[in-house]
């Protein structure tokens, strides 16, 4: 213990005194020790290549096209599941100039809540969780613009899936159009009796033939607040998805063009492929035959 604490206890040396010592240069002393070479690089002047599974070319092909993953590098990391990591992607999007969306600002009014027609009380505010599809639909009314002029969209979204139950288009927003959307969802859907049909307080929606038919299927009708766009998220959800991976991309030429790729993103894409992490990942078909 003694000569441990008198080694502790002496000064440092310098390098000059130390090889003065030993017999030796002082550069020797006071040079670091080389680098150990890396085992990987024994034998070889460039390191392995990376596994399959985090290979560029292998995780690009499992990456998702813009048009279907616009939010950034959240979504085909999830679409690409354990091909790569979220960083990675990221990496690759850059290098393949792969940006983001963003969302437009121009909007255009479609509820005109100054009118004489009865509002339904909130229901869905009150309302227990779904616990299978069609107990909640809710329903509103975007617009698509054309070279041609506006054309009216009118959705129904089964809340428990996030399924678009149905929908309608035309040039005109009035109460025939949300009428036709109702109609399609009933007739593909079949609801049972209490189903509470909610929707924002516009005219369309509160007009005396709208009611009538919404009785007559035995739904229930549901009203939101009014200016609060949040009691309708859902479905103000899924029209932003909309704009935004396909109406921003682009522009329509005629409705008629608008109707068929409007048609083709909701039943062929978002229903039945575009997975939700509210869902656990799955699509809204998906989700629904997992849960039927």
């Amino acid at each position: 213990m003694s000569s441990v604490r008198r080694d502790r206890d002496r000064p440092p040396r310098s390098s000059h005194t130390c090889a003065r010592d030993i017999g030796g240069s002082a550069k020797v002393w006071s040079s670091p020790a080389p680098p150990k070479e890396s085992v990987r690089r024994v034998g070889s002047q460039t390191p392995p290549p990376p596994p399959p599974a985090f290979r560029p070319v292998a995780t690009t092909r499992r990456m998702p096209s813009p048009e279907s993953c616009p939010g950034g590098s959240t979504k085909p990391y999830r679409h690409g599941k354990q091909r790569g990591t979220r960083n990675l992607i990221a990496r690759l999007m850059r290098q393949k100039r792969i940006v983001g969306r963003q969302k437009g600002c121009h909007r255009v009014q479609t509820t005109d809540s100054n009118h004489d027609h009865p509002i339904a009380p909130n229901r869905l505010a009150e309302a227990p969780p779904t616990s299978a599809p069609d107990q909640i639909w809710v329903a509103d009314i975007t617009y698509i613009p054309t070279d041609q002029g506006w054309l009216y969209l009118a959705g129904v979204l089964d809340l428990h899936s996030r399924r678009i139950v149905d929908w309608a288009m035309g040039p005109t927003i009035d109460s025939a159009l949300v009428l036709s959307a109702l109609f399609m969802a009933t007739l593909h859907r079949s609801p049972p009796p209490g189903l509470l049909f909610h929707s924002d307080r516009g005219g369309q929606y509160a007009a005396g033939n709208f009611r009538d038919a919404l009785a007559a299927a035995g739904l229930v009708p549901s009203m939101s607040r009014r200016g609060n766009c949040y009691d309708n998220a859902s479905m103000e959800s899924f029209w932003s998805t909309l704009k935004l991976e396909l109406v921003y991309r682009g522009h329509f030429a005629t409705h008629r063009q608008a109707q068929s790729e409007i048609f083709d993103f909701i039943e062929a894409f978002y229903n039945r492929q575009r997975r939700h992490s509210s869902l656990g990942g799955l699509s809204p078909a998906d989700f629904e035959l997992q849960n039927n």
